[in-house]
C-alpha cells in the first residue's frame, strides 16, 4: 500500500522574544495512505492548520520530517502533487472565479487549451458556471469556500490538503462537497482535511487522526476507534408492577414508568442489561425491546479531549496515545 503522507517526529514550536516558546505541534508519526479520505480533528488551537501548512511546505518543521508519496515536502516535486485550499482562502478581489482559476492554472504551467479543459471540468464539480463572470468581492463566504476547493483542484493534483472545506457552508453546500469528496477518492485522489463538522467526517472518511494540544491523541478506522462495545444500554419492559419498578429506581438510571405496566430504563453496559432482563422476567414481567446505544465519534472526540483514555487490542490497526507528561 502507498503512502501518500508520512511524518515522522514532526514538531513545530513558535518563538517570540520575552515570551515563553507555543509548542503548536509535539512530534507527530503520522501515515495517510493513498487514495484514502483522513480526517484531521482537534479544538481550535489543536495544531490542525499548523500540520497541512507543514505538509505543504509553507512553513518549515523545528524537528521531525513530513513526506508526501516518499518526497521531502519541502521540495518543489512534492509540491506539484499538492491541491491546497486554506482555512480562510484569499483571493484578488476584483477578478472572477473564471480568471481565477485562469491565474491558476498559469501558476500550475498549464497552456491556455488546458486552462480552458480545467475550467470546464472544475466548474462542472462545484457549480461555478452560474457565477463565472461575477467579481469575487461580492462573494458570500460560503461561495468563497466553493473558489478555494476549485483552486485546490487546478492540474489535478493526486494529493487534497483541505483545511476546514465546509467551513461556511450551507447543508445543501455541505453535503455536494462531501459527494464531491466521494467521487475524487473513486478518482483515485488522496484527501486530508481538518474540520469541526465530525458528523460529515463521519460519514466519508475512512479514517480520522485526533490532535490534543499539538499531540495525535488517536488515529485509527472510525469504527475501530468507537468500538462496538455499547455505552450503554436501553431497555423497555411490560408488566412490571409497583413494587418491582421502585426496585429498579435504584438500580438504574433515566427510568421511565408508561401507562399500563410498561416502563423505560437505562443501564451501562450489556451485562447489567441481562441481570435486568432476569430480574424481571423472575417477577413476571417481559422485556420489549433491549437497544444498545454506540458510542459515536463525537463522543469519542469528546472523551479523547477531556483525557478520559480508551482501553484498546494492541492489534487493531490503530492507535490511542498517552502525552508524554503521563509516561
Amino acid at each position: 500500500m502507498t503512502t501518500a503522507i508520512r511524518t515522522q517526529g514532526l514538531s513545530k514550536t513558535y518563538k517570540t522574544f520575552g515570551k515563553a516558546p507555543v509548542h503548536s505541534l509535539r512530534s507527530v508519526d503520522l501515515e495517510v495512505h493513498e487514495n484514502e479520505i483522513f480526517g484531521f480533528l482537534g479544538r481550535n488551537g489543536a495544531g490542525k492548520t499548523t500540520a497541512i501548512k507543514l505538509l505543504t511546505g509553507l512553513i518549515y518543521p523545528s524537528s521531525g520530517t513530513a513526506a508526501l508519496f516518499d518526497k521531502d515536502a519541502r521540495l518543489p516535486e512534492a509540491r506539484r502533487m499538492v491541491g491546497y485550499m486554506p482555512e480562510h482562502p484569499y483571493f484578488y478581489e476584483y477578478l472572477t472565479p473564471h480568471e481565477t482559476l485562469a491565474f491558476y492554472g498559469r501558476l500550475r504551467g498549464l497552456d491556455r487549451a488546458a486552462r480552458d479543459q480545467e475550467w470546464d471540468r472544475i466548474s462542472g464539480l462545484l457549480d461555478l458556471r452560474d457565477i463565472a463572470d461575477r467579481r469575487i468581492r461580492s462573494f458570500s463566504k460560503g461561495m468563497r469556500q466553493r473558489v478555494g476547493f476549485a483552486v485546490a483542484l487546478v492540474g489535478d493534483p493526486p494529493l487534497l490538503l483541505l483545511d476546514e472545506p465546509v467551513s461556511g457552508l450551507d447543508p445543501l453546500g455541505r453535503r455536494r462537497i462531501r459527494e464531491l469528496m466521494r467521487e475524487l477518492k473513486e478518482a483515485g485522489k488522496t484527501i486530508f482535511f481538518s474540520s469541526h463538522v465530525l458528523a460529515d467526517v463521519e460519514e466519508i472518511c475512512d479514517r480520522v487522526g485526533i490532535l490534543v494540544a499539538g499531540e495525535l491523541a488517536a488515529c485509527g478506522r472510525i469504527e475501530e476507534l468507537v468500538g462496538s462495545v455499547p455505552k450503554s444500554v436501553e431497555l423497555r419492559a411490560s408488566g412490571i408492577n409497583a413494587s418491582l419498578a421502585a426496585e429498579l429506581k435504584t438500580r438504574v438510571s433515566c427510568f421511565m414508568e408508561e401507562e399500563a405496566g410498561y416502563c423505560r430504563f437505562v443501564v451501562p453496559d450489556l451485562d447489567s442489561a441481562n441481570r435486568a432482563v432476569k430480574q424481571i422476567q423472575d417477577a413476571g414481567g417481559s422485556l420489549v425491546y433491549m437497544h444498545p446505544v454506540i458510542e459515536s465519534l463525537e463522543d469519542f472526540f469528546t472523551r479523547i479531549q477531556e483525557g478520559a483514555g480508551v482501553a484498546l487490542p494492541e492489534d487493531n490497526g490503530l492507535a490511542v496515545l498517552t502525552s508524554k507528561a503521563e509516561e
